[in-house]
């Protein structure tokens, strides 16, 4: 009995060999899987993203002016947002979890309503009208990235999840990227039909939005027990693999013991990680272009030289899932990416409190702090659903990870205080030492995890090795 219990809590996944030990598939679904799957699902992120910025590049092209809106009215617009993270994405993810409800139809509905309410941005007259259209846009957004997150963990091995989720976070560095670009054209609109450049931001974007959800309707698959856009061969080599990898996936969520789940500290240490290292995304997104219109940048050049520091976290981010996918490590990005961001902010703490170190080296912290926390999101997402067991856990654990993971939204909109521009040093110390606390819970993880395996290697000399149920082990 003993034995069998910690064999369920130690998660029963197939070893490596047992996968590579199966025929060869007919043809390389994966890539056909790559194509179908990841850039849709990464435009979800994309979005989160997208709005996180966009808001700031309006800001510095008249927002807050245009709507009359009080001293503090831009961090109530960016933490008013982040509300329904922490209460719709379980929910969510339950309802996906459903027969009946199929993906594809859930998101693209989802994600049209948001792309009208994201417009709306950019067509009220209030500042009471914006926050109304930010609340909502959160509502729908929460939906998004943890029913993307949930689908695609459905289709890859552990193995190959780690390279997977760095492509689909990569799209999220895509989203201030492309709205830089669009807010350095967009803001040349400035006049045309009576509107200002700042409004036009939020319409065109939100037009793209509502493009990107009728694709979605169209394209986004099943779970793969139905999906169609493999068949034959192909989709029984997939199914097989997957049931190797991680047992039987069930649909129902029947008999599941939910207070087991929602008490897993193998989802909350890596909640904590991310909600440390959403501190950085958060904040960099929130205030990049308004710190570089701070550096002496004009609004013009300013959102131009943000465009690099997101092209830097795209590249640390895919590079490190790269190498992840191919060492089976986890915890050594993660731990890398901790002390990149560590520096960023520490660089950050100095300039405001010598009030004199040279623009350019505070624009390189910048670079620091978007290659070590888009590392960490990806990875830190990829180390939890690796080490969960079941449709449920994994169901709930992505939708606290990346709800309560990004709750650090509250804490970023709230420290960096306008009046304390241009060196916000209650932001910096803020920031650094919750990054310096996401070092700590990584560090705990691992360690839990190293002592998980080591007493199954000592269940495992019990028995001389040959019981299966003792196969199973916690990747780092």
């Amino acid at each position: 009995m003993a034995g069998e219990k910690f064999a369920v809590e130690a998660m029963a996944q197939r070893s490596n060999d047992e996968i590579d030990a199966l025929p060869p598939p007919p043809s390389n679904y994966v890539y056909k899987l790559d194509l179908r799957l990841i850039p849709l699902l990464g435009c979800t992120y994309t979005i989160l993203f997208l709005d996180r910025a966009n808001i700031a590049n309006a800001r510095i092209e008249g927002l807050e002016k245009g709507l009359n809106m009080p001293s503090n009215g831009f961090n109530t617009c960016l933490w008013i947002f982040f509300i329904p993270f922490v209460i719709v994405g379980i929910p969510a993810n339950l309802i996906m979890g459903l027969p009946r409800v199929k993906p594809n139809i859930f998101m693209g509905s989802t994600m049209f309503i948001l792309g009208i309410v994201s417009m709306c941005q950019g067509l009220t007259h209030t500042y009471g009208g914006l926050l109304a259209c930010r609340f909502l846009m959160g509502f729908f957004e929460a939906i998004m990235p943890a029913i993307a997150a949930l689908l695609l963990s459905e289709y890859y091995t552990r193995k190959e999840q780690p390279i997977r989720f760095a492509m689909f976070f990569t799209f999220g560095v895509l989203g201030p990227l492309i709205s830089g670009l669009l807010a350095y054209g967009i803001r040349r609109m400035n006049g045309i039909q009576g509107k200002e450049g700042w409004r036009w931001i939020f319409i065109i974007e939100g037009l793209g939005t509502v493009a990107i959800s009728i694709l979605v309707l169209l394209f986004v698959p099943e779970y793969p027990e139905k999906t169609k856009i493999l068949s034959g061969a192909d989709k029984e080599h997939l199914l097989e693999k997957l049931r190797r990898d991680k047992g039987d996936q069930k649909l129902s969520f029947k008999g599941v013991n939910w207070l087991a789940i929602f008490t897993d500290w193998k989802i909350w240490l890596p909640a904590l990680m991310f909600f440390c290292c959403d501190m950085t995304a958060a904040s960099i997104a929130s205030f990049t272009p308004t710190i570089l219109t701070e550096l002496g940048w004009k609004s013009e050049r300013a959102q131009v030289m943000s465009i690099p520091i997101w092209v830097v976290g795209f590249i640390f981010e895919l590079g490190a899932g790269i190498l992840s996918s191919r060492t089976g490590w986890r915890f050594p990005f993660i731990l890398f990416g901790i002390i990149l961001a560590t520096i960023g902010w520490s660089i950050q703490i100095v300039y405001s409190e010598s009030k004199g170190l040279a623009a350019g080296v505070r624009y390189f912290s910048l670079f620091a702090m978007s290659a070590g926390t888009f590392l960490q999101m990806a990875m830190t997402t990829s180390w939890m659903t690796n080490n969960l067991r079941g449709r449920a856990s994994i169901a709930i654990g992505v939708a606290i990870i990346l709800g309560f993971g990004n709750c650090a939204n509250f804490v970023a909109s709230n420290v960096f205080v306008k009046n304390q521009a241009p060196f916000y040093p209650t932001g910096f110390r803020t920031g650094l030492g919750i990054t310096v606390a996401g070092g700590a819970f990584c560090l705990i993880h691992a360690a839990l995890l190293w002592m998980h395996n080591k007493k199954l290697d000592r269940k495992r000399a019990e028995v001389g090795g040959e019981d299966d149920q003792y196969e199973y082990y916690y990747q780092y």
